[in-house]
């Protein structure tokens, strides 16, 4: 006689679990549709019904329902009755026009070259080079050179987006010592050092990136021309002389390899009493926010050799470039602030 097994409560309920979490990435796919959309910007002079933001949009009234019911379930957008619905808080930075605006990071986030390579993680822990076998070059050649970044270039402004939020968190962490030469290497469009130079009169910064990044920059928003500087360049070869330098989202992009080279360029034009400022995510011991793992993965599919490090892993690479770890600011978000000295 054949033998049943049954599950019990616990079982079902980790199983389900389990099929759970395998569909989580329709709820990804519903967000970045209506940030394609601007759907909260239809949003943003009050509430709407679903028919109206259907015609608005010039989409399927039935299908944008039931991905506004999906976000609402997670708490973006509310249906305050049926078929009507409003902005949630965490919608609101949806909107194009917010000051903090996150939809370009959204987009950027849900982008097919982050997307992609992470459908195939299977090729990734075989080895496989699976960005460049699926855009025919490396991430960043590819936002360099591919005719998809004509125009806006989506990552740079993602990264924008993210950084508007994310800035108020590093700045309001740290205490810049006065009379500060700040350098942001590879620092984008600057919003990063436009956000502590508003926040430190007596600091003057130097927006250190490539000449066709710089041409972008956002730095005229301080009024205050005198104060700030940008100095074309890469940090493969050689940085600008400073007293902090602030690198963001930079050593987790790159082999060790790689990080160690740049960080050595750094040191090179480092006096003996500047910091060197690092703002990623860091793997701790325990406790880890939401975000870390989730960008180390997006590193290592997307990026070659890229990753989150731990604070071993960061010492090691350090100690390599002459520098080491002086102290640790866990901020209360995924980045840490991690402040190295010259050795």
């Amino acid at each position: 006689m054949l033998s049943y097994k049954k599950l019990n409560s616990l079982e079902r309920k980790e199983a389900i679990f389990l099929l759970e979490q395998s569909m989580g990435f329709v709820w990804q796919a519903a967000l970045r549709s209506v940030a394609v959309l601007g759907i909260a910007d239809y949003l943003a002079d009050g509430n709407k019904s679903i028919k109206d933001l259907a015609s608005e949009a010039k989409v399927s009234e039935d299908f944008l329902y039931r991905i506004m019911r999906i976000l609402a379930s997670r708490g973006v957008f509310h249906e305050i009755s049926e078929r009507v619905f409003c902005l949630t808080q965490s919608a609101t930075f949806l909107c194009t026009q917010h000051d903090f605006s996150l939809r370009a990071a959204v987009l950027m986030l849900t982008d097919k070259t982050f997307w992609q390579p992470a459908a195939q993680l299977d090729g990734v822990l075989k080895g496989s080079p699976v960005f460049n076998e699926l855009f025919g070059m490396p991430f960043y050649e590819y936002w360099e050179q591919s005719p998809a970044s004509m125009g806006e270039n989506i990552f740079h402004a993602g990264m924008a987006s993210m950084s508007s939020v994310e800035n108020e968190v590093l700045v309001d962490s740290y205490e810049f010592p006065q009379n500060a030469v700040v350098a942001d290497i590879a620092g984008g469009l600057g919003n990063l050092l436009l956000c502590v130079l508003r926040r430190n009169p007596t600091l003057t910064g130097i927006l250190f990136d490539r000449s066709d990044v710089l041409a972008g920059n956002r730095l005229h928003l301080l009024n205050d021309d005198e104060r700030w500087q940008t100095v074309p360049g890469s940090f493969f070869e050689e940085c600008p002389p400073a007293d902090i330098y602030m690198l963001k989202y930079i050593l987790m992009d790159w082999p060790d390899s790689k990080s160690i080279q740049i960080l050595k360029n750094c040191r090179r034009s480092m006096k003996q009493d500047s910091r060197l400022l690092i703002f990623e995510p860091m793997i701790k011991s325990d406790d880890n926010e939401q975000g870390r793992y989730e960008i180390d993965i997006l590193l290592m599919t997307s990026f070659d050799g890229g990753k989150a490090r731990s604070e071993k892993e960061l010492s090691a690479i350090f100690e390599r470039a002459d520098l080491r770890i002086n102290k640790i600011i866990n901020t209360d978000s995924y980045l840490s602030i991690i402040e190295a000295v010259p050795v």
